[in-house]
């Protein structure tokens, strides 16, 4: 019988329970967009900083973090692979990759590049080459000569597929070492940097190239959930117990994306606080307005003997009515609108300088994370009946004699 009355109540004065439903629904909407929006960069620095090459665990030979060159490199990985397979989560992939400092140079330019000898095959579920090709064809390990760039290299240097270019790298013989490479294939990354930075021979040739027999400069390794990255980078370090070995996580190897991600985390509840107050003021004023003209009902209540704590919960059961309804429209309004924005993404690409220093893609697709709705819910519902509170004892409070004296 409350909630009927109640529902009856709140549609006493239509005017003004559409007006707090609208205050509720635009911030509701306001929190779960914007919030997915957010999200949708973050994951998409995370996905870009994932896959151009750093993975989720990373191990080195000691020294080459600081000094990416020929000089350390792993000699035996196959002995640490053996070692450490057995740790991997399910579904976790691995590579081995030389990878050096290099000149790249054609008749017409020059441009300092990073040299990746790669396995073509094991790269697909592991970093963005393995299907970024876009023009030509991929890498194959028998490949002696050819060489994959980028778009963006590829439109510096003024070439194309067929073309060569000439890659010097110092040796394992602390000597410069040349090679002629034909390009064979072109790709595509998220970020034109990318594209500029990297090119990619089979490892072999990389290795033959450098000098260096079998060894590789790093083992890359991807796991499904990269939250558990530090704890399985852990595991690995107990196990090997080799000096001459680093092991890292994403964590170290990103360590403003990981400073991000903590900071966004605080940022969003601060957001939803910001947005809740800017609401909390219509709905205090609106509900206080309820009550001051339904003084004389609530006089009339108490003399005929309702309990204050009875007119307290009716007017926080209003409260709660109005407030579920305009949540619920919220919730379906920013699904609606996330679900839109996904399906062609917010282009940015005016401003795609900065945000490839930020490790962005100039395209932004939001999404919506079952915690972050949760918790704009729980701001709104917990939150909006703290506030409407303060109306309500208000009306508890009111005597038949006051009643009796307001007009």
């Amino acid at each position: 019988m409350e909630f009927q009355l109640a529902w009856r109540n709140i549609w006493r004065n239509p005017r003004r329970t559409v007006i707090i439903m609208i205050a509720v629904i635009i911030g509701v909407w306001t929190m779960i967009t914007l919030t997915s929006l957010m999200r949708g960069m973050i994951n998409d620095m995370f996905e870009n900083g994932i896959s151009t090459l750093t993975g989720d665990i990373k191990i080195y030979p000691a020294g080459y973090h600081n000094d990416p060159s020929v000089d350390y490199r792993i000699k035996d990985f196959g002995s640490i692979l053996s070692k450490i397979q057995k740790t991997f989560p399910q579904g976790a992939a691995y590579v081995s990759r030389v990878r050096v400092n290099a000149i790249v140079s054609n008749a017409r330019h020059s441009d300092g590049v990073t040299l990746v000898g790669i396995d073509p095959e094991t790269e697909t579920d592991v970093s963005f080459i393995g299907s970024g090709v876009v023009s030509g064809r991929e890498l194959s390990a028998a490949d002696k000569n050819a060489i994959v760039v980028g778009q963006a290299l590829l439109d510096k240097f003024e070439t194309r597929i067929g073309h060569k270019l000439i890659m010097m790298s110092q040796n394992a013989q602390n000597e410069i070492s040349s090679k002629a490479f034909r390009i064979v294939g072109v790709y595509r990354a998220r970020l034109k940097s990318t594209e500029k930075l990297f090119v990619f021979v089979s490892k072999h040739s990389a290795q033959k190239m450098l000098g260096i027999g079998n060894a590789v400069s790093e083992i890359s390794i991807v796991i499904k959930d990269h939250q558990t990255a530090e704890l399985a980078a852990n595991n690995i370090r107990n196990i090997l117990e080799d000096p001459s070995i680093e092991v890292y996580s994403w964590k170290d190897l990103l360590p403003m994306l990981k400073a991000y991600i903590e900071i966004f985390d605080g940022f969003i509840i601060l957001w939803y606080l910001v947005v809740f107050v800017a609401m909390a003021f219509g709905i205090v004023n609106t509900m206080l307005m309820a009550v001051f003209e339904r003084m004389r009902e609530f006089g009339l209540l108490k003399a005929l003997g309702m309990k204050p704590k009875l007119i307290l919960r009716s007017v926080l059961i209003e409260s709660g009515i109005i407030l579920i309804l305009g949540t619920i429209a919220g919730n379906l309004l920013a699904l609606l609108s996330v679900t839109i924005i996904s399906s062609v993404g917010i282009d940015l690409s005016a401003l795609a300088t900065g945000f490839e220093y930020a490790g962005m893609s100039s395209i932004i697709y939001p999404e919506i994370f079952v915690k972050d709705v949760v918790l704009a819910n729980i701001v709104v519902l917990a939150l909006g009946l703290l506030v409407s509170a303060y109306p309500a004892v208000k009306a508890s409070r009111i005597t038949p004699v006051e009643a009796m004296a307001h007009i």
